[in-house]
């Protein structure tokens, strides 16, 4: 049991100065201790007690709309009622995502010591983008941590992000630089007449926020190229090489491949090293998006699938998907950090320069200035409690649960695998789908298990249909999580209504688990 002294209520020499109780949005010393005692206990008890409830639960149309009241009174509330709140109107409506019947999307939960270090960080309350504190050198080791774990050379830097999609805008605006640099484009006519000219390549498979990114950097549609995948989901590196050289040979500037570590779709792997000798040949940036499997090449059986992991320019990774990690954790990691700075670096008059000798502010790669210390400390508790073994664990678990899934699946007549791997997904179809369409039919199978409220999946587009998809990323995920899943989607199959057929949304989970 840990024990502390009462803080002051008031500073040294302060006898006119009003006690921190009166000052808002200031506390009690004591108020803040017991607050903080029921939050954690509430914390505690809500964890455990997710297994046995519902992975969803739809809210009312009035629900929704309170929530969004603008109204605020006149007169604070008590410090108390903010777990009040959560309990009454937040916890019982949650994604779904800490359940370990949750199969819908790569979402996974928190891992215990990354909730308790975004506390603390948020206690600390540092920010990790300009000035020198203990938290942004930890950012920088925990950087170095992932890029250890990835695979890529010593010289590496990066930032944490808000997650893959901010990492991938950073990737993408730092090619750009890079490129147009390399090619002589400095501010003024020769820039704009180049940047006109860039084109992106990317797997037809690709994260959406590739595109997303590509438009945020002023790159429009017409210069986009999804690459055509193999029979495996991968990007065709032949298909690639023979779009490179058609826009070559009409004066336009290929500037960056993108390949993806990890297909939300499938999770397929692209290959990496063929991709990277066409980039050097032609004088493109490498970047791979590994918001999923960026890890991959600290797990024995899916590191042949990371050699030449080293040669790439920057790689994303979301520590949020991967390793439990609270939400608000990506990260961009770059084997030449200076292209970052390159990038991003700006001074301002109101910003202290940098001391000589001293290392670059971590804003000076990324265009956050103001940055949250939790990214940092969560990510290094969670590394530290899982250690390299941990890690390698982890992924591992999921990796043998969705054998198991597809193991299941291949042993029912009434379903189909389609697709899935090697990362930890699988994509299958009901064989019987009746004389109606099958892309709604899995559609409805779909909601209908939702609705249930015992497990919950999603459909994908693989193949030019709909399909169903379920994707293992929760730690308390079991064998026997599995067995629900495939009860559910039978069951769903056989249910007339859109509605859960006479199947009840559930509030606890099955007896019979």
């Amino acid at each position: 049991m840990h024990h502390s002294s009462p803080a002051p209520e008031s500073g040294p020499g302060s006898a006119t100065a009003p006690p921190l109780c009166q000052v808002p949005p200031g506390v009690h010393p004591k108020v803040l201790r017991d607050e903080l005692v029921a939050a954690a206990e509430w914390v505690s008890h809500y964890l455990a007690e997710v297994p046995a409830g519902a992975v969803h639960r739809p809210m009312t149309p009035v629900h929704r709309a309170r929530l969004r009241e603008p109204s605020l009174a006149p007169q604070g509330q008590e410090l108390g009622q903010v777990l009040d709140f959560v309990r009454e109107e937040i916890a019982p409506y949650p994604t779904g995502n800490g359940h370990p019947a949750f199969f819908a999307w790569v979402n996974s939960p928190p891992a215990p010591a990354g909730l308790i270090a975004e506390l603390l960080a948020c206690a600390v309350n540092a920010t990790c983008g300009m000035g020198e504190n203990a938290l942004m050198d930890l950012e920088r080791g925990t950087v170095r941590m992932l890029a250890d774990l990835a695979g890529l050379p010593d010289t590496t830097g990066g930032v944490l992000t808000s997650g893959g999609s901010m990492a991938n805008l950073l990737a993408l605006a730092t090619a750009r630089t890079w490129f147009l640099t390399q090619h002589g484009a400095g501010d003024g006519p020769a820039y704009d007449r180049d940047h006109a000219r860039l084109t992106l390549y990317y797997s037809a498979q690709a994260h959406m926020s590739v595109a997303k990114a590509a438009a945020c950097i002023g790159l429009p549609a017409h210069r986009l190229r999804p690459v055509p995948t193999d029979h495996h989901d991968r990007l065709d590196p032949a298909a690639l090489r023979t779009a490179v050289a058609a826009d070559l040979d009409t004066g336009l500037l290929p500037f960056c491949t993108v390949t993806t570590l990890g297909t939300t779709a499938t999770g397929a792997v692209d290959p990496i090293e063929p991709v990277t000798a066409l980039c050097r040949e032609t004088g493109m940036w490498h970047h791979a998006d590994g918001a999923w499997g960026g890890l991959g090449a600290a797990v024995p059986a899916l590191a042949p699938l990371y050699q030449g992991i080293g040669g790439i320019d920057s790689l994303t990774v979301d520590p949020h998907k991967t390793l439990s990690v609270p939400v608000g954790c990506g990260a961009l990691l770059v084997p030449d950090p200076g292209n970052l700075h390159t990038a991003f670096a700006h001074q301002a008059s109101y910003l202290t320069a940098d001391e000589p000798g001293a290392l670059p502010w971590l804003s000076h790669a990324t265009i956050e200035l103001t940055r949250p210390g939790t990214r940092a400390l969560s990510l290094w508790a969670t590394l530290n409690h899982l250690g390299r073994d941990g890690v390698t664990s982890l992924i591992t678990h999921y990796l043998t649960l969705a054998d198991q899934l597809r193991e299941r699946i291949t042993a029912e007549p009434r379903l189909e695998l389609l697709a899935g791997g090697p990362w930890p997904v699988a994509c299958f179809r009901i064989t019987d789908p009746g004389s109606g369409d099958p892309d709604a039919l899995h559609t409805r199978v779909a909601r209908r298990v939702q609705a249930g409220g015992r497990a919950y999946l999603a459909t994908v587009t693989t193949g030019g249909h709909t399909v169903l998809r379920a994707c293992l990323c929760n730690y308390r995920t079991t064998s026997n999580d599995l067995d629900l899943l495939i009860r559910e989607i039978l069951h769903a199959t056989r249910t007339g209504t859109d509605t859960d057929g006479g199947h009840p949304t559930a509030s606890h989970r099955p007896t019979h688990r």
